[in-house]
């Protein structure tokens, strides 16, 4: 299938690795110009390495997107996207009588605010040019809230709320915006994870992996792959009448309807 993004321009953040690496990948072999995101040197390497794969024009910015100069660095490289994929750490696990208010602000600016100050500079520009492809990287913890995740469901509920509420206007000059839930995907994240359960529970990090995947209703790790062939085509001309909506992307694992 051909999505219809040949020549189209793409914001790809926190790309150096992981989940944005993989999407940044993906957009590019689909014909995007891809403006890959990071915060060390490695974002360089990824950039040369995505060009190399596909053929496609890819810039590396190096920024913090935590700041506001980080995200000027990444528009000014790309004024007029047609996609912006919202994408940044997330938060470390902890129990919620530990969370103090420095923790808070952290995850608010890192995974509210920051993703919603990048909409607000590209979104005008998009509903002007009648083409837009918002995807917000989130967390099943929206969904499904679990205590000890406690900072990232918060701060991504707001995310998601807000790209709800922008969502119904925005619709009308073709521009959506939507939000994927990814959880047991095999990225560096699910390293951590891994060793923090091997450490609790005092056994192998393999064992802790075979642990961690038995509990995914698929028995496996989702690839960075098939998450990022999906976020291509919710950025594509097909996926024109599909917006405000939560893709989850965790092996058939949540248990509710909606």
């Amino acid at each position: 299938m051909d999505l219809g993004l040949t020549g189209r321009r793409a914001i790809v953040c926190a790309s150096s690795k992981g989940l944005g690496k993989a999407c940044a990948m993906a957009l590019a072999r689909e014909g995007c110009e891809v403006v890959v995101n990071g915060r060390s040197e490695a974002v360089a390497t990824t950039a040369a390495e995505i060009a190399a794969a596909t053929g496609a024009r890819v810039t590396a910015v190096r920024a913090d997107i935590d700041t506001e100069d980080g995200r000027q660095a990444l528009v000014a490289a790309c004024p007029e996207p047609d996609i912006l994929i919202n994408n940044n750490a997330g938060p470390s696990p902890g129990r919620f009588t530990d969370l103090g208010r420095d923790d808070w602000l952290a995850a608010i600016e890192s995974n509210m605010l920051a993703p919603i100050l990048l909409i607000r500079a590209v979104l005008p520009g998009m509903r002007a040019r009648k083409f837009g492809r918002i995807v917000n990287i989130t967390s099943a913890m929206v969904k499904a809230p679990r205590a000890h995740m406690g900072l990232s469901t918060a701060a991504r509920t707001g995310l998601t709320a807000l790209a709800k509420a922008i969502s119904f206007e925005a619709a009308a000059d073709n521009v959506t915006i939507n939000n994927m839930l990814p959880e047991r995907i095999d990225t560096g994240r699910q390293v951590f994870m891994a060793e923090r359960t091997a450490k609790a529970d005092g056994i192998t990090v393999d064992a802790a992996r075979e642990k961690i995947a038995a509990t995914v209703a698929a028995k496996r790790f989702g690839r960075p792959e098939e998450f990022a062939d999906a976020c291509a085509f919710l950025c594509s001309a097909q996926a024109g009448f599909i917006s405000g909506q939560n893709l989850q992307l965790d092996g058939g694992s949540y248990p509710g309807l909606i």
